[in-house]
């Protein structure tokens, strides 16, 4: 996971591919970190909690005890990533 961050914070273009089954999409674009070690403007801990449960549910996610949830996503300082998209493009079909 960190890792992956430190290498977003060198060099921020990023590629994203999402696929089901043999139909894909590929997001080019621009990596923005919002997270405890990568503050953005306007963005406290209030709305950083929100996002990061917001992406979550975005992915499928469910929880049944979201102030735990919130406590290990603080106490792990978990962060979330934005592409900006400069190029979409995906297979025909």
């Amino acid at each position: 996971g960190s890792r992956k961050l430190q290498h977003l914070r060198a060099d921020p273009r990023a590629t994203v591919v999402a696929r089901s089954g043999w139909q894909w999409v590929t997001v080019e674009g621009t990596a923005e970190i919002m997270g405890p070690d990568d503050p953005a403007p306007d963005t406290d801990a209030e709305k950083l909690r929100l996002l990061l449960r917001a992406v979550f549910e975005a992915a499928g996610g469910t929880h049944d005890d979201w102030d735990t949830y919130d406590r290990v996503m603080r106490e792990e300082r978990r962060a979330a990533v934005l592409i900006a998209p400069t190029r979409v493009y995906s297979n025909p079909g």
